[in-house]
C-alpha cells in the first residue's frame, strides 16, 4: 500500500497486509468445494420432519376457501407485515395474509432457540414502533419479544382477519380472461386475487449438510429452527435441564450457533461444537432500555434513527451517530466517515485508489482487533488459534457476543475444528472428524436456511403468468424486474425482499422502504381507475443492465471471500449467492432512486391498464 503516514494512521496502522491478504486466500482455498451448494441436502422426503412445525397442534382442518380478495400478502414475516400494514393506511381493505407457518412472525417465528435475539438494535429493528406506540426492552430484543411484536402488528393492522394460516401455497396462475391471480393451496382453497405481494423471504427453510451417513445416527437430531424444547428443556433464556446428561454436538457456527451455544455449554454434560469455519465475534454490550432515554423521545424518533443508522451502514456521510453499537463502529472506520476524516487531514479530497485503500487497511486493524479478542478472553492456545476468523469482516455476517467465546473455557465444551474440511461422516453412534469418532447422545444441525438456491425451489412451487410463462422459464438466466419488485409477464405481482433491490444492515428498513413503494403504485392504479400494471420489457431490460453492471463492482471481493452463503459457497460466478444481482450501488442510492421515480407522479416503466 502506498497511503500517505496520516492515513495509515487513521485506518489504525501499519500490517503486513501482503501476508494477511495470502493468509486470506489460502484460508479460503482450503475450505473451496467443487459441489458448492449442492454440499448441502434439501430438507424434503426423508428429511422432511426437520421442516414440520414443531410449535402447532398437526392435523388442523377447515373447509376449503373458494372465494375473491383484492390484494393477497404471501408471507407473515416482517415483509408480510409491513405490506399488509402500508396497504392498510393506503386505504385497502379487502386483504388476505397467506402463511405456512401457524403464526406470524416469519424468521422470528421459526427461531426459538435459546439465545435468540436481533443483531441490529431493536429501537431501529423492529418496525412499526411508534405506530403501534412500543418501547423494546433492550437494546437488542430476545426472540419471545420479536415474535410478540409481530402478532402485534398483525392485530393492529387486522392482518388476521381472512388470514390463511397453517396454509402452503402449491400453485399461482394468472387469469387473463379475468384479470387476476387464481391461487391453490395445499389445504384444498382455490381463490382469486387481483394483486399478490410474494413476501415468503429467503429466511424460513432449512437446509441440511449433506454429510454421508447422515441418516445412520440413532440418537437425537434437530434443526435450530425447529428447536425440541421437549428434549432439552428450558426455553429462549435457556435452563436445558434436559440436557445435564447428554452429550450433544452441533454443527455449525454461524450467528445462530454463536447465540445458541453459551446455553448448550450450559446444560450439556459434553459439548462438542463441530467448526469449519469461525465467525467474528465483536463485543455486544447489551442492556436494558433506559427509561428516561424513551420518555425523552420527541415524535419522529424512529424514522429519525432508522435514517442515521442506514446512513451509517451504508457509507454515507454524517458525524452524528445516534446508534453507537458494533455495526456503526464498523463502517464509521470503513467508509464515509473515515474517508472525510482522511480528507480533512490531508486537506485534500481522497483518489479513488486512496479511498479503497484506507477501506482495505482499516479491514485488516479491524479483523486483527477481532482476533486479538479471542486471546483475550479464550484460556487454551490451541483452541483460540482455531477460533480466529481469517477473512475480511464482510465476507460472513458479523456476530456480536459477550457469552459465545467464554464458553469455551468451560471443561465440559471441546472444539472440534474440522480445518475447513467439515464434517467427515456420521456414523450410529456419532460424528467423525478426521478419522476421530464422537460418541453423542443428540446432535443439532445450525446450519442455516436455504439462501443460493432458485426462487420457486425455496417458495415450493412455480408461478405461471400470461401465456403460460412460467417465473423459472422467465428468470431462468437470472432475475430480470422493474426496480427488484415487479416483472414483465407476471402482471399485479410483487416480489418483496431480496430480488435486485438493496439490502441494508437492518433488513426490516429495506422492507418498509419496499412496501411504501408497492403501496404507492397500486394507489395510482386504484386513483386512475385501472386494473393491471406490469413493466414494459424495455424498462425491465434497462434496469437488468444497470444491476448486472453495478454488480461487477463488489464481484472479485466475494470471490476472495471464505465459502458461505454470501458467494454462493464460493461458486466462482456467484449467482446465487446472498448479494447476488442486487443493486449495487447500496441502499441509500437505491432509495432515491425509488423516491425520485415516485416524484415524477408518471409510473415511467409500468404500463397501466
Amino acid at each position: 500500500m502506498n497511503l500517505p503516514p496520516e492515513l495509515v494512521e487513521l485506518a489504525g496502522g501499519a500490517v503486513d497486509t501482503d501476508a494477511l491478504h495470502a493468509r486470506y486466500l489460502s484460508e479460503r482455498d482450503k475450505r473451496l468445494r467443487e459441489d458448492g451448494n449442492a454440499q448441502y441436502t434439501e430438507a424434503k422426503a426423508e428429511f422432511s420432519r426437520y421442516v414440520e412445525d414443531p410449535y402447532v397442534e398437526p392435523g388442523l382442518t377447515r373447509a376449503p376457501v373458494t372465494d375473491e380478495v383484492e390484494f393477497t400478502i404471501i408471507g407473515g414475516g416482517f415483509g408480510g407485515l409491513m405490506m399488509g400494514a402500508r396497504l392498510r393506511e393506503a386505504g385497502f381493505e379487502d386483504i388476505r395474509l397467506v402463511e405456512a407457518a401457524g403464526d406470524v412472525g416469519g424468521t422470528w417465528y421459526w427461531n426459538r432457540y435459546p439465545g435468540a435475539m436481533c443483531d441490529v438494535e431493536s429501537y431501529c429493528y423492529l418496525p412499526l414502533l411508534e405506530e403501534l406506540g412500543y418501547m423494546p426492552k433492550h437494546k437488542y430484543s430476545f426472540a419471545p419479544e420479536i415474535l410478540e411484536h409481530s402478532r402485534n402488528i398483525a392485530r393492529h393492522y387486522r392482518l388476521y382477519d381472512n388470514a390463511l394460516l397453517q396454509t402452503s401455497i402449491t400453485g399461482m396462475e394468472w387469469d387473463e380472461a379475468t384479470q387476476h391471480w387464481m391461487i391453490s393451496t395445499n389445504r384444498g382453497d382455490r381463490f382469486a386475487t387481483r394483486y399478490v405481494a410474494m413476501a415468503n423471504g429467503p429466511l424460513s427453510r432449512p437446509k441440511l449438510p449433506g454429510i454421508p451417513g447422515i441418516n445412520d445416527f440413532r440418537g437425537h437430531t434437530f434443526h435450530t429452527s425447529r428447536w425440541d424444547y421437549a428434549y432439552t428443556g428450558g426455553d429462549n433464556a435457556g435452563g436445558l435441564t434436559g440436557l445435564k446428561d447428554k452429550r450433544v454436538g452441533i454443527i455449525g457456527t454461524g450467528a445462530t450457533a454463536v447465540q445458541c451455544i453459551p446455553h448448550l455449554g450450559e446444560g450439556a454434560r459434553e459439548l462438542y461444537v463441530f467448526q469449519r469455519t469461525p465467525s467474528s465475534v465483536d463485543v455486544r454490550n447489551n442492556g436494558p432500555t433506559d427509561p428516561v432515554w424513551a420518555a425523552s423521545l420527541e415524535p419522529g424518533w424512529q424514522a429519525k434513527r432508522m435514517e442515521n443508522f442506514n446512513i451509517l451502514v451504508s457509507g454515507g456521510d454524517t458525524d452524528e451517530d445516534l446508534v453507537h453499537d458494533g455495526w456503526t463502529d464498523i463502517y464509521r472506520r470503513l467508509t464515509g466517515n473515515a474517508a472525510k476524516e482522511a480528507s480533512r487531514r490531508l486537506g485534500r479530497r481522497l483518489t479513488r485508489e486512496e479511498r479503497g485503500e484506507l477501506m482495505a487497511l482499516a479491514d485488516y486493524n479491524k479483523m486483527n482487533q477481532v482476533r486479538a479478542r479471542v486471546d483475550e478472553i479464550v484460556k487454551d492456545p490451541v483452541t483460540a488459534a482455531a477460533l480466529k476468523p481469517w477473512y475480511r469482516q464482510f465476507c460472513k455476517r458479523p456476530c456480536f457476543h459477550d457469552e459465545y467465546l467464554p464458553t469455551y473455557n468451560r471443561p465440559n465444551v471441546t472444539l472440534v475444528d474440522t480445518h475447513g474440511q467439515g464434517v467427515e461422516r456420521m456414523t450410529e453412534r456419532g460424528v467423525v472428524v478426521d478419522g476421530k469418532e464422537y460418541e453423542l447422545d443428540c446432535l443439532i444441525f445450525a446450519t442455516g436456511f436455504e439462501v443460493g438456491t432458485s426462487y420457486t425451489r425455496r417458495a415450493g412451487y412455480d408461478i405461471v403468468g400470461r401465456g403460460g410463462k412460467t417465473l423459472s422459464e422467465h428468470w431462468g438466466e437470472g432475475l430480470r424486474t422493474l426496480h427488484g419488485l415487479t416483472t414483465h409477464g407476471f402482471p399485479n405481482c410483487f416480489f418483496l425482499g431480496f430480488t435486485q433491490t438493496a439490502i441494508t444492515i437492518s433488513v426490516p428498513q429495506a422492507l418498509n422502504e419496499q412496501a411504501n413503494h408497492v403501496a404507492y403504485i397500486v394507489s395510482q392504479v386504484r386513483d386512475r381507475g385501472a386494473a393491471v400494471l406490469e413493466p414494459t420489457e424495455e424498462a425491465e431490460a434497462a434496469y437488468v443492465q444497470e444491476v448486472r453492471s453495478l454488480a461487477r463492482m463488489g464481484r472479485r471481493f466475494y470471490e476472495e471471500c471464505t465459502p458461505g452463503y454470501y458467494n454462493s459457497e464460493g461458486a466462482k460466478d456467484n449467482r446465487a449467492g446472498f448479494f447476488s444481482d442486487m443493486y449495487g450501488a447500496g441502499p441509500l442510492k437505491f432509495f432515491q432512486v425509488l423516491e425520485g421515480w415516485r416524484a415524477t407522479g408518471e409510473m415511467p416503466g409500468l404500463e397501466v391498464r
